[in-house]
């Protein structure tokens, strides 16, 4: 039933019910509708707690107008956590409020007087805290002695303000939120290849630069077996030679499946040396998380209830048109028989401890809107019961719906549309959308400009401009982002004008890179890596904000602030990567923390030089041929008015 105050549009929350999202650290917003028959003024607070705790604990919402009411929560563990909104009618404020508006037109306030004298009294007897008991006493004593109650202290109004009114009390009911570790909500990652390092031993040998560059997660394709029957030749080729190492997605062969290392790799041994490398370098190893099979897997004869079978006994490989997938086959999540649906789950499961034992507590899980969402709500549960600080990112290149239920049953991170996200105008859009729309209180997107088999829009034939803007924006648009190797050295061959896919794709054959190259992106990604971490700005989704361009929109200009508005960054990128690019910028200032007239200091973070500009209107020009593809501008001190520069 419904209180005397009502409590409705809480978040953060999600569609079904299923825990809203946060991290260790965040400042995390909370808001509800809270209102009441009549003109009385209420008063509204969120109390939260880890499961399983007993006290809760408070934090204050604010009024922001049209009876919403805003607060902010910042958890400091990790794991389950639960909210409800508390509200009541604020006595306090009301009396106040009427008390002043009867002063000012010369009415006797007498009787108020009365009533301020036994509602603060009441109030200091359920007080908790003697700061406030005492505080709500001396207005007591105040009223009493005559005093105008228009002299009473703004902070006793406040602290009385606060204490919740046991009259019309009102709780919503409880929301659930979780709480990962900081990892899941910032980070920047890098994939490669260990194969065509050498295996686990050269590929150790790669960290030190992966992490000089100020990535601190390295992501690996599967690790494991790769089946013979059906599999791919370069290029993606249907007829294999005897060295080619096939797709590391099609997994399984007679040397094992998810829980075996391919013996071209190296052994488990070979695999922990590598881990302990690249933790001593502050890198944490993510894996790849695949639930197909070759042809060639142990299910495929072990457990033939695990696959769809075609009348004549065939199991139909995996293909997305125009993309086929001969060496792959699916695996069938919701078997007839009930009893072969939990011994597959229990297996997939199984896989995931295994390489829990390992010490990884990051997956990257490919294509997971091919399987139910039941299971990943019920595995993602199974395996944060077992260790809270797992993660798992959703590569899920599908339909939006599809890709926000995933986030909702419990991914951490998720694959987005960013690689076709190119000008001005869809960029502005998607952003607002991630950054301020339903889906922020559960979806964290992780932007990425390209994949092993995804070479899309400027980066197709394009020059180094075009990946060095497309890096700047995944850097500075999310809090999450990463590049898969030979990005920093421009690779940039789409295997034909219609196929998204590299030619000579690192999929399907071993790549040698000269990594030492002199036209590398390595020294822009470790200025953008550093830039990030010195940033709290760059830490944040919620806080982005964009700014005109005066209709060029080859130009992108956004600003970023810590929670509190702190830390003011701006943004300019020249997203066209042939030619140069100008506009008269128009800021919103107040986002910036200045003034209209101000004249203020920016300082670019990427080459160290220093502008003076005046008011809301500075110019700008990036011209890449000159190595000028985005502005990364930190708001300093304002400054005496003088000529712009």
């Amino acid at each position: 039933m419904l209180g005397r105050l009502t409590i409705s549009e809480v978040r953060p929350r999600t569609p079904n019910g299923c825990p809203a999202k946060a991290a260790v650290g965040e400042t995390v917003p909370v808001a509800a509708d809270v209102f009441r028959d009549g003109h009385d003024l209420v008063a509204a607070r969120v109390a939260w707690r880890p499961v399983g705790d007993k006290a809760w604990r408070l934090e204050p919402l604010q009024p922001t107008g049209n009876d919403r009411f805003e607060g902010t929560l910042q958890p400091d563990l990790v794991g389950a956590h639960e909210f409800r909104i508390e509200a009541w009618t604020d006595r306090p404020a009301t009396w106040h409020h009427h008390v002043a508006a009867k002063t000012a037109v010369g009415d006797d306030v007498s009787v108020e007087i009365e009533e301020g004298i036994a509602l603060f009294a009441r109030l200091a007897r359920s007080a908790a805290g003697a700061e406030i008991r005492a505080a709500l006493t001396s207005v007591v004593e105040l009223l009493r002695s005559g005093a105008s109650p228009l002299t009473v202290p703004p902070a006793s109004l406040e602290m009385a303000s606060a204490v919740p009114d046991p009259i019309d009390r009102t709780n919503s009911a409880k929301f659930r939120l979780w709480v990962d570790r900081s990892q899941a909500r910032f980070a920047a990652w890098y994939e490669f290849f260990p194969r065509s390092e050498g295996g686990f031993t050269g590929a150790s040998e790669r960290l030190a630069s992966i992490a000089a560059m100020g990535f601190d997660t390295v992501y690996l394709p599967p690790i494991h077996p790769i089946g013979l029957t059906a599999r791919k030749g370069p290029n993606n080729t249907t007829e294999s030679g005897p060295d080619d190492p096939g797709s590391p997605w099609a997994i399984g062969s007679p040397e094992g499946g998810h829980t075996a290392i391919d013996p071209g790799l190296g052994t488990e041994n070979d695999f922990r040396a590598f881990l302990l490398a690249a933790r001593a370098h502050g890198l944490e190893v993510a894996l790849d998380y695949a639930l197909q099979c070759s042809p060639d897997h142990p299910w495929v004869t072990e457990h033939p209830e695990w696959f769809r079978h075609r009348p004549d006994g065939s199991i139909r490989y995996a293909e997305n048109p125009p993309k086929k997938y001969q060496d792959i086959y699916p695996l069938e999540f919701w078997p007839a028989e009930e009893a072969d649906r939990k011994a597959l789950w229990q297996a997939c499961l199984g896989v995931i401890e295994h390489w829990m034992a390992f010490g990884i507590r990051t997956f990257r899980v490919d294509n997971p809107h091919t399987k139910p969402l039941a299971f990943w709500e019920w595995l993602i549960a199974e395996v944060q019961r077992r260790d809270p600080e797992v993660v798992f990112l959703a590569e899920a290149f599908t339909r939006p719906k599809v890709m926000a239920a995933l986030a909702e049953v419990g991914f951490s991170q998720s694959y987005t549309y960013f690689t076709w996200r190119t000008w001005a105008g869809e960029l502005r859009e998607y952003l607002e959308e991630l950054a301020h729309g339903p889906t922020v209180d559960f979806m964290r997107p992780h932007f990425w400009p390209n994949t092993p088999d995804i070479l899309g829009g400027q980066l197709r034939n394009g020059p180094p401009a075009a990946f060095a803007s497309r890096a700047v924006l995944a850097a500075l648009l999310t809090p999450l982002y990463g590049i898969y190797s030979g990005y920093e050295l421009n690779e940039n061959e789409p295997a034909s004008e219609r196929n998204e896919e590299y030619l000579h794709s690192e999929k399907y054959e071993l790549k040698s890179r000269d990594w030492d190259s002199p036209d590398t992106l390595a020294p822009l990604l470790t200025e953008l890596n550093t830039v990030r971490r010195r940033h709290r700005a760059f830490q944040e989704l919620r806080t982005i904000r964009f700014h005109g361009t005066h209709g060029n929109d080859a130009l992108l200009a956004f600003s970023k602030t810590a929670p509190d508005g702190s830390d003011a960054m701006l943004v300019i990128v020249n997203l066209d990567p042939h030619g140069p690019q100008a506009a008269t910028l128009d800021l919103d200032l107040s986002v910036l923390g200045l003034e209209a007239d101000d004249t203020y200091e920016v300082c670019d973070e990427l080459t160290g030089e220093t502008y003076h500009w005046t008011g809301a209107h500075p110019w700008v020009r990036l011209d890449p041929a000159a190595g000028q593809v985005a502005h990364v501008l930190r708001i300093g001190a304002t400054l005496p008015p003088g000529p712009v520069a």
